[in-house]
Parts: structure tokens; C-alpha cells; sequence
């Protein structure tokens, strides 16, 4: 008699080879569209499988994990980012929580550069220019943005991806700045040709670009509030692949209308896909719908990873990535 498989529950579509792959490994339920369950919907499933496998999508907090079943042991999060888990709820009730680090790193890291060229290069607004016929041909005038080689990069957070943003952007010829919960080592700082700052406050005053690369944590959020964005230059632009809740989007929307801040670049929202509809009139902001991490081959590997935790897991050992409270 063959052997009990695991039940594993995924909540949104992923790449064929990864859910095929579950198929074999697993007795695993798909998800036949790629909508966000409910929260019914995802209380049911936690109450009938081994492992679930949400997205950012899915709000696992205190009062979701409280009517999980018994069985559920793992949730092996498709995604880096683990601030929608209520991780400390998790453990407590003997749940496993992992997740796929290192995986969108250079991905994200390119969208971020993206995001800083469209903004100080006016991108959107020339190809909107195109769209509408309206372009009358070239000018020593026209559409003027401004040159990022020799301007002051700070970024706030250098881990993973902050680190390969600085990469980026040193071969674009920028001024490396940073803010981070710990300074790095020497030889990591000395490789960026970094500058530490220990107070956020002063780096942000001084930058031309500010870029947030930190995780959504109770210490993160609103990080960018109103009186920190107030800090800024008047011609500095700030663009963010992170977490929306880092930055307090209606400071800033408000800030971007006066133009005390010259320029913003979002990829996230601070409530998901509810966005201030005057963010959307602005013609000095790039929106984009959380495509950081949208690449064929990002999205593969971390299907891979989500499958090495599951089966390290249904193999009796620790799952490789295994995140605990006080990586928080």
C-alpha cells in the first residue's frame, strides 16, 4: 500500500511546472482561477490540509489561524515577504511558517531602476505624448528630465535587494547612501562604495532619490511619514518596491500636489489595490500593479522553493526556509 500523502492547498494559480510538479509530489488542491479566496474560503481550507500555500494575498492573522484545524502543520508562503502571516499566532499554535528568500531579488532590484528612470527621464509621459499623436517632434526644450549620474541614492534597507539596487546603481554612476537596521560589514560597504547613515532623518534630507527596500514590519510602517517626506528636497523623487505601508500614501499624495517632492515611483500600495484616486492624476508619478517580481523566471524559482520546503518538511526535517519570530 502506498504511503499517505501530504494534503497541501494552494490559494492562487501558479506556473504550470509548479503546480504540475505539486500534482506528482502531493495530494494537492488547485485553485481552478487565480482570484483571492475569501476569507471563508481560506478558513475551510485551513481546516482540512497539512499545508497551505498562500500568497501576499491571503490575511492569515490571530482570528484566521484560531479556526484552522488540527492537521494544518506548515503554511509555505509563495513569496518572500511574510507581514500578511500572523507568524507569532502561528508557532504558537504549532504551525510552521516558510517562505522563498533571495528568489526576487534582481528582479525587483531591475524594477527599481525602472522605476527611478521613469521618473527622472518623464517615460510614462512621453509615451502617453506618443499614444495621443500630440508630438509635434524635437526640441531643445521639450520633455526635460533630469540626468541620475552623480545624484545621492538613499536607500532605505540593504539587505538582499538594497544591495543589488546599489549595484545598479553604481554602474549608472550614482552616490550610494543607506539606512539600515544594522550597518554592514566593511568589506560589503567598502565592495558598494556605500555611505552609512545611523539617523534616517539626516539621509533622507540630503538625498535626491530615496528608495525603500525594507521589509513591512509594526517598526516600518508609516516609516515615510508626513514628517519624515516633509525632510525631503523639494526636487528629490522616492520610489518604492517594498511594502506600500512603509510610506504614508496620503502624505504623500498630498506632498506630490504641492510639489514639495518632485516625483514618486509605486509599485505597492499601503492598501493594496484600493489606491488614493488623486495618485492617479498626477503626471510627476509612475504606478505600477505590483509587477516587481513578475518575471517568468522568478516566479518558477520560487515554486521551487516552496516545493523544497514542502517536501523537506513531508520528509521529517526542518524546511530549509523556516521563518521564525525573531527574523521579524
Amino acid at each position: 500500500m502506498p504511503s499517505k500523502r501530504l494534503s497541501v492547498t494552494v490559494t492562487r494559480r501558479l506556473p504550470d511546472a509548479v503546480e504540475t510538479r505539486m500534482r506528482e509530489l502531493f495530494d494537492v488542491t488547485l485553485r481552478d482561477d487565480d482570484t483571492p479566496m475569501t476569507t471563508a474560503e481560506l478558513i475551510s481550507a485551513m481546516q482540512t490540509c497539512d499545508v497551505l500555500v498562500p500568497t501576499v494575498t491571503d490575511e492569515i492573522n490571530a482570528q484566521v489561524l484560531g479556526q484552522a484545524g488540527d492537521r494544518l502543520k506548515l503554511i509555505a508562503n509563495y513569496g518572500a515577504g511574510v507581514d500578511h502571516i500572523d507568524v507569532q499566532t502561528a508557532r504558537q499554535r504549532g504551525v510552521l511558517v516558510s517562505n522563498t528568500p533571495g528568489v526576487v531579488t534582481e528582479d525587483t532590484a531591475d524594477m527599481t531602476m525602472a522605476l527611478i528612470l521613469s521618473v527622472t527621464r518623464r517615460i510614462p509621459e512621453g509615451l502617453a505624448l506618443m499614444q495621443t499623436g500630440d508630438w509635434d517632434g524635437w526640441a531643445p526644450t521639450a520633455m526635460l528630465g533630469g540626468r541620475i549620474a552623480g545624484r545621492r541614492l538613499g536607500i532605505l534597507g540593504m539587505g538582499r535587494i538594497g544591495q543589488a539596487v546599489a549595484r545598479r546603481a553604481r554602474a549608472f554612476g550614482m552616490q550610494i547612501h543607506y539606512n539600515n537596521r544594522r550597518r554592514l560589514r566593511p568589506e560589503v560597504e567598502g565592495d558598494l562604495d556605500a555611505t552609512w547613515w545611523d539617523s534616517l532623518d539626516q539621509m533622507v534630507a540630503r538625498m535626491d532619490i530615496i528608495s525603500i527596500n525594507c521589509p513591512h514590519t509594526p517598526a516600518t510602517f508609516h516609516l515615510m511619514n508626513a514628517r519624515r517626506l516633509k525632510l525631503m528636497k523639494p526636487d528629490a523623487v522616492i520610489v518604492n518596491t517594498a511594502r506600500g505601508e512603509v510610506i504614508d500614501e496620503n502624505a504623500l499624495t498630498r506632498m506630490l500636489r504641492a510639489s514639495e517632492i518632485a516625483g514618486a515611483g509605486l509599485d505597492v500600495y499601503e492598501n493594496g489595490t484600493d489606491i488614493n484616486p488623486r495618485l492617479r492624476e498626477l503626471k510627476n508619478v509612475v504606478l505600477l500593479p505590483h509587477m516587481g517580481s513578475a518575471t517568468v523566471e522568478g516566479r518558477v524559482e520560487m515554486g521551487e522553493k516552496v516545493l523544497l520546503n514542502i517536501k523537506t518538511f513531508d520528509d521529517g526535517h526542518r524546511p530549509p526556509d523556516l521563518v521564525v519570530p525573531a527574523m521579524l
